[in-house]
């Protein structure tokens, strides 16, 4: 049987928008990607508040490429592997562009392609942030700027997916944020990219 890594934030772990919850199997997209997988197991590594490559002062051990080493150890051998980050990136403490947030992203990816060939490694941009995520009852981490800055993460992703021959999928193309907390996906959102997922592991001749 093989195995798939699934590294990502709060919306990998599947958050609950507006709650410190987490969605249940059976809900949360990396399950309903399981649940389509023939011979292969997903391994599910979502956390809370993780970044690329910054210090969150406030939340220690969120680094995902110092993470990532460590990860990849403890889950060895792995056929493939899915990271979604970016999300916690775009934090007014973090002032951080788009461009600043992709070379985050490349240094997670050297650490995934030490172990994993480039084309099954899948990179998935994350959700757009909505519009009034920052607002003092949701997430005021975030400002406009981030706002702004999700949604450039699309366009940076792909070009360096293509440049480094990893595969990719933007999560915003078929998954918005709830409107509870403009920050995480709802129900519909997580099975939507589920099966945006499944259909390219299909493509990648993993699932």
């Amino acid at each position: 049987m093989g195995n798939i890594l699934a590294f990502g934030d709060s919306n990998t772990w599947g958050l609950i928008p507006g709650t410190k919850d987490r969605y249940p199997w059976g809900i949360r997209w990396t399950s309903l990607v399981q649940e389509n997988l023939r011979e292969v197991r997903l391994v599910e590594d979502g956390l809370c508040g993780r970044t690329t490559v910054f210090d969150d002062q406030l939340r220690p051990f969120r680094k995902g490429a110092e993470i990532l080493p460590l990860s990849l150890e403890s889950n060895y051998p792995l056929d493939a592997a899915i990271i979604m980050l970016g999300t916690n990136d775009c934090k007014t403490m973090f002032k951080a562009n788009s461009h600043i947030i992709g070379k985050g992203l490349e240094l997670c990816l050297d650490e995934l392609e030490k172990y994993i060939a480039p084309e099954k490694i899948l990179v998935v941009s994350p959700i757009k942030l909505g519009n009034e995520v920052y607002l003092p009852e949701k997430d005021p981490e975030f400002d406009e700027n981030s706002v702004a800055t999700s949604k450039s993460l699309k366009q940076e992703y792909e070009r360096i997916a293509r440049k480094r021959g990893n595969q990719f999928l933007a999560a915003s193309d078929f998954a918005e944020p709830s409107t509870v907390d403009d920050e995480h996906m709802d129900e519909k959102g997580h099975k939507e990219l589920s099966v945006a997922i499944v259909k390219k592991l299909e493509e990648m001749r993993i699932a």
